[in-house]
């Protein structure tokens, strides 16, 4: 065997070496690559599923706020309309008392009044004596 025959022998090992080295770390690339769309594909599955499952959810919180809002309200404007209807109740029988019993109306207006100047007498006197001490 020549050195010439030698070299290219050689040579031609060396390059098949470095193909077979070139071609396995190809093929590494594409085995992970592939892994890697694979995990992605599962992430992106997983996701999905996830939102299907808490749409509903959150529609369903929206709905049931949604009612409880209605529901205090027409509790409230039932409230309120309960408390107008007895208060026009409590004016229309102070009324009548008072057309019916004109006496004991102005005796019973005389001594409220008496009472809520007395009782007011009474606190601004008190509030005096207290600043002075």
């Amino acid at each position: 065997m020549s050195l010439q025959t030698a070299t290219h022998t050689a040579t031609d090992s060396a390059r098949n070496l470095a193909d077979n080295v070139l071609q396995s770390a190809q093929e590494a690339v594409q085995t992970t690559r592939a892994v890697a769309d694979h995990t992605l594909d599962q992430a992106e599955d997983k996701v999905r599923a996830l939102r299907q499952r808490t749409d509903p959810a959150i529609d369903d919180l929206a709905a049931r706020a949604q009612a409880l809002a209605s529901r205090s309200i027409d509790y409230c404007a039932d409230t309120s309309a309960r408390a107008r209807r007895q208060i026009q109740q409590a004016a229309d029988a102070t009324g009548r008392y008072v057309a019916e019993q004109p006496g004991k109306s102005l005796v019973i207006a005389a001594a409220s009044g008496a009472a809520v100047a007395t009782l007011a007498l009474w606190l601004s006197r008190r509030r005096t004596a207290r600043s002075t001490y």
